[in-house]
């Protein structure tokens, strides 16, 4: 995961978190997934603007894949924004994602849920073994990446192609954070060629821009 420099102020007041909060007790044990209980629960453990920002990013992009492979989006746009849920009180890799794990079995998540949110993680070794994981896999570093893109960009991403992109990639200095291997093996792993997945990504992207902190020129 990359962290893309805050830019504006969330464009939609509902999209602040308002401090930490928390499931009430009987909410735990029967807990539905949903957007809505996903997002609450990513704004109980992370007040970073710039983290919510990329769970954001990877929601879309993952969301935006699930029709290609039957999957079931609300499913599938709950587990990309649980994700990163624990980094900020868990920031290094002897506790993320493994240490946020508890928490959502606490918080009444189903296996498959945590599961998909351990794989995205590559020191637990764990197998990609379903389309979900893989799309979390190849939408993550690519949306942080796709949105470190934008932010340096008057656009943002309105105008941003693959070509710009990859070329983006092949500076190290720039989003330096950004595992290069596994923006290609994530969309190797989705059995999709390079650029139609920056393409995608990039697309998914686009429609909430102004919430990602993105500048959105009227073109």
């Amino acid at each position: 995961m990359v962290l893309a420099s805050p830019g504006r102020g969330f464009v939609d007041g509902q999209l602040a978190p308002r401090g930490i909060q928390t499931m009430r007790p009987e909410v735990r044990e029967h807990m539905d997934v949903t957007r809505e209980r996903a997002w609450k629960t990513l704004t109980a453990y992370t007040t970073n603007e710039a983290l919510l920002r990329h769970g954001l990013a990877v929601e879309a992009a993952v969301g935006a894949y699930a029709p290609k492979f039957d999957g079931d989006e609300v499913f599938w746009r709950a587990a990309a924004l649980l994700h990163d849920f624990d980094y900020e009180i868990h920031p290094t890799l002897d506790e993320h994602p493994q240490n946020g794990a508890p928490i959502l079995r606490e918080e009444g998540y189903p296996e498959e849920l945590i599961e998909t949110v351990l794989s995205h993680a590559d020191h637990l070794e764990l197998p990609r073994d379903t389309p979900l994981k893989r799309a979390l896999f190849g939408c993550d570093e690519l949306s942080g990446f796709i949105l470190a893109c934008g932010l340096v960009r008057p656009e943002g991403i309105e105008t941003l192609t693959p070509k710009s992109v990859r070329k983006k990639l092949k500076q190290p200095s720039f989003a330096a954070g950004v595992n290069r291997d596994d923006v290609i093996n994530g969309a190797e792993g989705l059995g999709v060629e390079l650029n139609e997945h920056i393409e995608f990504v990039i697309g998914a992207l686009r429609p909430i821009a102004g919430e990602l902190g993105l500048p959105t020129p009227a073109l």
